[in-house]
């Protein structure tokens, strides 16, 4: 099946739009969340189904220094021994702000004092917005039908 996008992703589309989302970006890794948000945003594009950013990222991911057996067990962080439990607060926080509609509690008290108990406010901050920000991301990508391996800004 041939795999053409819909139309150029809107952040492109939209003067200033690209702008805004890179200076959010800026201000998130002023933060110095002491994690890779590569890994939150594979999980987060994994949940959606975002070919484009699971692509992007598991290939940031590595070229960071990640190994292959933590890209691999990302999706199945729970039961896989490679991650701290840090990592594992972000990741269970990263999944409920992903699936927002999948609980009446979408966010619990349980995951967010996990996570509270490794980030301090500004990093609670910056992980809140990267995992928004890829989410916006995700949904950009697959309501454009955008395709993997074609955008390289």
């Amino acid at each position: 099946m041939l795999m053409t996008s819909r139309m150029t992703n809107p952040a492109f589309a939209v003067d200033g739009a690209m702008d805004a989302l890179q200076a959010l970006s800026k201000a998130i890794s002023r933060a110095r969340v002491p994690i890779s948000h590569e890994l939150l945003h594979l999980r987060a594009s994994q949940i959606n189904g975002c070919s484009v950013c699971v692509d992007m990222h598991a290939k940031a991911a590595r070229r960071a220094g990640e190994s292959e057996e933590r890209l691999f067990a990302v999706g199945a962080w729970r039961d896989a021994p490679y991650f701290s439990d840090a990592e594992r607060a972000a990741l269970a926080l990263t999944e409920a702000l992903t699936r927002l509609a999948d609980r009446a509690e979408p966010v619990s008290d349980p995951i967010w004092d996990a996570a509270a108990e490794h980030f301090d406010e500004e990093q609670l901050g910056a992980l809140v917005l990267s995992i928004a920000q890829i989410n916006v991301w995700n949904r950009l990508n697959v309501a454009t039908r955008q395709v993997a391996g074609e955008w390289t800004g």
